[in-house]
């Protein structure tokens, strides 16, 4: 690993802050992990990606897919096992180390059916399946929070996404929650949940929504909107005692990290957002309990969809789905998802 000097070394070794890494690319994993990832998220966008990027790394991907009979779901789904499972066995021997406490690769369900509760369980079944370090990725829809605690309750892990509020991560909290009582009498083992909260997209959303409805909304409050969220959502969480544990993701800076330092959690980094950390001298400052100042709550508070995004009651589960945000994100991902069952 190297001498312990990098501010992802300190947060390691000195506070309880984990990370992953966010990319399905092999060569950048293998260095993620040289700096300390414990895990990885993969989606729809980064598997094409890194497909596009370095074709002649994936022969397989290809080659496994010529089959003219495959629909294209199941050709996506093929190039999808492919990347996940080369990152689930670069991250097996964390995985065994820790008692299968972290090691995991997410594998995220086909984004078009977000409402289908009886494909997206059977994809988790199938995506479990793989390799034992899989965290089956689902989204926090009300179709999708359903599926979830059939899969906790048969002990298969899953990571909850295209999440933005407090309401979602509560919502599915509760849902591991439920999930874990039906495995436990039922005498298994449940799984374990991650529940992402995307703090950049909110940021990125909310800039729109502002500046489309002429609100004076000041950059500087924008930027802490997604803060705002991940310290309220993360609060709630040690008030009630849940199990299932955060993970804030789409970083837009390194103020994304290291206002939530010394948080129980998991930060999800991009290659992009990675270099400050092990090049810049950042400060070594726990800071999760510095709260977002109650003028700039103020602020936020002009816009709608941040209210929706901040308060706990803010949106109920089958409203989830129909969040601006939500359907542009599922959006994106459906797009990549169809590139990669293109032949």
């Amino acid at each position: 690993m190297g001498s312990l000097s990098t501010y992802l070394d300190w947060l390691r070794r000195d506070t309880p802050t984990r990370w992953w890494h966010d990319s399905a690319d092999p060569a950048e994993l293998d260095l993620a992990l040289d700096r300390g990832a414990c895990g990885a998220t993969t989606n729809p966008v980064l598997v094409a990606a890194a497909m596009a990027r370095a074709p002649a790394a994936w022969t397989d991907a290809r080659t496994s897919v010529d089959d003219d009979r495959l629909s294209a779901d199941s050709r996506a789904e093929a190039r999808v096992e492919i990347a996940v499972t080369s990152a689930a066995r670069r991250l097996l021997p964390t995985f065994e180390r820790s008692g299968g406490q972290d090691g995991f690769v997410c594998a995220q369900v086909n984004p078009a059916r977000a409402g289908d509760r009886h494909e997206m369980l059977a994809m988790a079944r199938r995506f479990h399946a793989w390799a034992p370090n899989i965290a089956v990725k689902l989204p926090a829809t009300a179709a999708g929070l359903d599926v979830l605690e059939a899969c906790v309750a048969e002990g298969i892990t899953v990571t909850a996404t295209v999440s933005f509020t407090v309401a979602q991560a509560l919502a599915i909290a509760e849902r591991h929650r439920c999930g874990s009582m039906r495995a436990r009498r039922d005498d298994l083992t449940p799984g374990r949940s991650f529940a992402v909260l995307m703090v950049g997209r909110l940021d990125d959303y909310l800039r729109e929504v502002a500046q489309d409805s002429g609100l004076p909304v000041e950059e500087a409050d924008i930027r802490q909107a997604g803060l705002a969220v991940a310290k309220r959502a993360y609060a709630l969480y040690r008030e009630r005692g849940y199990a299932a544990t955060l993970l804030v993701a789409a970083l837009r800076g390194s103020y994304h990290l290291t206002e939530l330092a010394g948080a129980d959690l998991v930060m999800s980094i991009h290659p992009t957002y990675q270099a400050p950390f092990v090049s810049e001298d950042l400060a070594r400052q726990e800071r999760i309990d510095v709260a977002v100042p109650e003028t700039t709550i103020d602020q936020l508070n002009r816009l709608p969809d941040f209210v929706r995004a901040y308060e706990p009651d803010g949106m109920t589960a089958s409203e989830f789905i129909t969040y601006g945000l939500t359907q542009r994100t599922l959006a994106q991902f459906s797009e990549s998802w169809k590139a990669l069952g293109a032949r």
